[in-house]
């Protein structure tokens, strides 16, 4: 079974103005609410693709309880940890200005709430693979992830690291099965700058991180596409069509969750990669994830090629 971790869940508030005027009333359209978090959207993905999994979070007050019953209404089993305090609602705001993305800190997590979802990791006998994704919330301690890691271990399974926390590069000692950084992650946890196209620069970046312990790499570049490497060799994937983008909130976990519900350890990528490339681009066309409706048409105009 696959598990997703989101340690700091979310409402996402999506709404859609013309002009933002300070010091004015603006008059909003379009509201989407949306039960959400990076580990959330990458189950509600799966379960797009007919990939069953369950999600793992830290939940809080009138909010938790509003994205854990969403999240069961759209078909996925969800085992929380209940805490103190109030979930976090981000609000995503597009005018004629460009994107805004007000993204709050989350309910404080303590030792006792670590402890407990510790134990519920170490309880899963059916775990084969946890995804975790997304920021940490207040309180979360250093040695919270690596002991994370150690009990999916200690059940036999896997872990895939989404998270834009520099600890990344710390626990890329433990030998992640998949991390996916984005192109401003690899800039800025590891210091490498690279974009779509430069294929030499994206072999060397990657290499090191192999060499630190990632197994499998999927760098993400936005509008640009995808890098995916496994050790040894190096494909590019782009989605080539325009797209009118709304929103980017949701499309990087979009994405990891088509490729997931695709691809499995030792084998070829392509496939993954083409699903991936058109499911993204066809979220940020969407307030949160959408429905998907535009994925097959988009598939056809994915190129996926090994450039190493």
């Amino acid at each position: 079974m696959i598990y997703t971790l989101t340690a700091n869940p979310a409402i996402d508030y999506n709404i859609t103005c013309d002009a933002l005027v300070p010091d004015a009333v603006t008059r909003t359209r379009d509201a989407v609410y949306t039960p959400n978090g990076k580990g959330l959207n990458v189950s509600f993905t799966l379960a797009h693709y007919g990939v069953a999994s369950t999600i793992l979070g830290f939940f809080a007050g009138f909010s938790g309880r509003y994205i854990v019953d969403g999240a069961r209404a759209l078909g996925c089993a969800v085992e929380p940890v209940w805490i103190d305090g109030v979930t976090r609602v981000n609000v995503f705001l597009t005018s004629d200005s460009g994107e805004y993305k007000l993204v709050n800190a989350g309910a404080p997590v303590t030792a006792v709430d670590e402890a407990r979802m510790l134990e519920l990791i170490g309880g899963l006998d059916d775990l084969a693979l946890l995804v975790v994704s997304g920021s940490m919330p207040p309180g979360v301690r250093e040695g919270f992830l690596p002991a994370v890691i150690e009990r999916v271990r200690a059940r036999g399974g896997e872990v895939v690291l989404d998270i834009s926390s520099s600890q990344l590069a710390r626990l890329l000692a433990q030998r992640p099965l998949l991390i996916k950084p984005n192109d401003d992650e690899l800039r800025e946890i590891f210091g490498f700058a690279v974009t779509a196209g430069e294929d030499a620069a994206v072999a060397e970046a990657l290499r090191e991180l192999h060499r630190r312990g990632a197994r499998y790499i999927l760098l993400t570049l936005g509008s640009g596409g995808a890098y995916f490497g496994d050790g040894e060799r190096l494909w590019y994937a782009r989605a080539k069509m325009p797209v009118r983008v709304l929103s980017t909130a949701c499309a990087g976990d979009a994405s990891l969750g088509a490729f997931l519900a695709r691809w499995r350890p030792g084998e070829d990528p392509e496939q993954a990669l083409a699903l991936s490339m058109a499911t993204g681009a066809n979220v940020v066309e969407c307030p949160g994830l959408g429905d998907f409706a535009k994925v097959d048409e988009y598939l056809r105009h994915v190129e996926v090629q090994r450039v190493r």
